[in-house]
């Protein structure tokens, strides 16, 4: 009879910790400046989450691109092709040579007048033979065609003459790419190059490492009064595994392109698989994030879940009572996971 009366009390017990530990508030906020350690995580974790959040600050803050980009007005491709319709037309984007190109130039009626390697000044001018000095900066080749033919006939060298004048090396325009590609940098504009075209020079796209995004950082009306800068988003699947042309934008002197890279969220401590993870739906939720890892160990302290947050450039611990959320009915109080979240599932004392 005593050993039924212990087995009772053992039972009850049992039953009122399974209360305390799904009742009351599901999940929790704590202020940072209030936790003074993350408990329950071994010297090798704890280390592991001080690499995280420095990897994810060190994203924040990498070349100085997500203040630019966030306080510059931004529009998707076609908003941008509504303001610029000439934005994609190569008819209307005609390369025109600057200072440090050069030039081979061609007469036809008279090799000897011919030149290769013909280098334009920094102030965009060329020597020629017989008409001197001449003002090739902001013009296409068809211009300078033109110019040193009606140079040469009207100094009665030559009438008629047929020129051909092409780029033989481009160095007045540049533009940059960066991200998750395998050449970053900076490299000069050649004529009529488009998005694909930039992409392929950098050596490709990491595709690991890449988000869903190429954002073009674009400077309108360089050096004028009314110099500004915009920012056009473009989706990264439709231009490279759907074929939309209408993505493959032409590119502008000063472009800087960005490949945004793959957001992702990390889960360390008692889970079966614990690492980073591509942050590929914008709904998973925590306990979904876990069933990813591989669930809890067996001594995993599941209602001491922790997600480790930034926002607004402020660190918060969220702590969540799991059991409660799967156990005890309450799904409708699952957390929603954030890219850059750190999910800690701590040890369990007992």
């Amino acid at each position: 009879m005593r050993n039924v009366f212990l087995l009772i009390c053992l039972l009850s017990l049992c039953t009122m910790m399974a209360a305390c530990s799904t009742g009351g508030s599901v999940v929790r906020v704590i202020n940072v400046a209030e936790e003074e350690e993350i408990e329950g995580l071994d010297p090798v974790e704890l280390d592991r989450l001080a690499k995280i959040k420095a990897a994810e600050q060190n994203k924040s803050n990498g070349l100085g691109l997500n203040h630019i980009i966030k306080s510059t007005p931004s529009y998707n491709i076609v908003e941008y092709l509504s303001l610029r319709p000439d934005a994609n037309n190569p008819a209307a984007k005609d390369y025109t040579v600057g200072g440090y190109d050069v030039l081979d130039i061609t007469v036809y009626e008279e090799l000897d007048l011919s030149r290769q390697g013909v280098r334009v000044s920094a102030d965009g001018y060329i020597s020629f033979p017989l008409i001197n000095r001449v003002a090739v900066g902001g013009l296409t080749t068809s211009d300078i065609e033109i110019i040193i033919s009606n140079r040469l006939a009207e100094g009665q060298f030559m009438l008629d003459a047929h020129v051909s004048v092409t780029v033989s090396d481009y160095r007045s325009k540049q533009f940059m790419a960066l991200g998750p590609v395998k050449m970053p940098g900076s490299y000069p504009l050649k004529a009529q190059e488009r998005v694909l075209d930039a992409i392929s020079r950098a050596g490709g796209i990491m595709a690991d490492q890449a988000g869903s995004e190429v954002m073009i950082i674009r400077t309108e009306n360089p050096n004028t009064a009314n110099e500004h800068k915009l920012v056009v988003r473009i989706n990264l699947q439709a231009l490279l595994d759907q074929g939309d042309q209408m993505s493959n934008l032409l590119l502008e002197d000063r472009d800087l392109l960005y490949i945004s890279r793959a957001e992702r969220f990390y889960i360390i401590g008692q889970v079966q698989q614990p690492g980073s993870f591509l942050y590929l739906d914008k709904n998973i939720t925590l306990v979904e994030a876990i069933s990813m890892a591989g669930g809890f160990t067996n001594i995993a302290a599941r209602n001491r879940t922790r997600i480790v947050r930034v926002e607004n450039g402020m660190e918060k611990i969220i702590e969540v009572k799991v059991d409660a959320i799967t156990k005890a009915g309450k799904k409708g109080q699952d957390v929603r996971i954030r890219p850059g979240d750190v999910i800690i599932v701590p040890e369990s004392f007992f």
